[in-house]
């Protein structure tokens, strides 16, 4: 890192990205992946420099970063390409809460807003221990939340421990711990055994198809599909270990537990 802190910064993944526009450091940021979209208007106001996977090397090195975010052993590969060409790279690798806000405030700290990301952090806390403090003493609906559909994949880390935050019960607790997405496939029939009460998807770049969901062979007999609980969560929201999943994808959540509203007797 040639500057402290550094001005020039390339963010490869969302979370970083809203981070630093929450605590006013947007300035720093030369380049962003092309699946950010918070805040809304970044990918018009900031350079497309990568995909997920995959980034456009001579991009990001144009544009002379001092540093560049990653995150996860999915862009391993990038931060090694970019290390032997001489950038200075930060990987995140944050796979639950409590990661979340160590990175908030890492990354506040490395930008020279620590108390800032300190405050942040904090508030994000005290929201999450009063969700949890009203949802003590009350019924805990079984919630199998879907991240991919061929194959089934499940029990992402940080998703897990929002449902129990929200008020629900984890329908594969067991799988929240393995970070690897092909650690954590079940088959359609442990889904049935589970029994979910409700059913919250999010499909990393393309649409929930809730009926798609309903109609697979012997799910009718699950109670999330007999009663019509399966509820898409965009992915930005929920997929993105950051801050849009301790807020927007927090209030998701909540709305899909909250119980059904009783119907009227004529």
């Amino acid at each position: 890192m040639r500057r402290f802190p550094p001005e020039r910064i390339v963010c490869l993944t969302e979370e970083t990205v809203e981070t630093l526009y929450l605590l006013g450091e947007q300035d720093r940021i030369v380049g962003v992946s092309g699946y950010a979209v918070r805040p809304k208007g970044v990918r018009q106001e900031k350079p497309r420099v990568s995909a997920f996977t995959s980034a456009d090397i001579p991009k990001i090195l144009a544009l002379d970063p001092d540093l560049v975010l990653t995150f996860s052993d999915l862009q391993a590969e990038i931060a090694a390409e970019l290390i032997r060409a001489g950038v200075t790279v930060t990987a995140y690798n944050q796979r639950d809460v409590a990661g979340i806000l160590a990175m908030i405030r890492h990354l506040g700290a490395t930008v020279g807003q620590a108390a800032g990301a300190a405050r942040l952090a904090d508030r994000y806390e005290r929201r999450l221990a009063q969700v949890a403090a009203q949802a003590e003493g009350r019924p805990r609906p079984t919630v199998y939340f879907e991240e991919w559909d061929e194959p089934l994949i499940t029990g992402i880390g940080w998703v897990s421990e929002l449902i129990g935050i929200a008020g629900g019960r984890e329908a594969f607790p067991e799988l929240a711990g393995k970070d690897k997405a092909r650690d954590r496939i079940v088959t359609p029939d442990r889904v049935i055994a589970a029994a979910p009460d409700v059913i919250l998807a999010s499909w990393c770049g393309k649409k929930v198809r809730p009926e798609r969901i309903a109609g697979r062979p012997g799910w009718d007999t699950i109670p999330a599909v007999r009663t019509g609980r399966i509820t898409e969560i965009k992915s930005p929201l929920i997929l993105q270990p950051g801050p849009a999943a301790l807020t927007d994808g927090l209030d998701a959540i909540l709305a899909a537990l909250a119980p059904p509203p009783e119907r009227e007797t004529p």
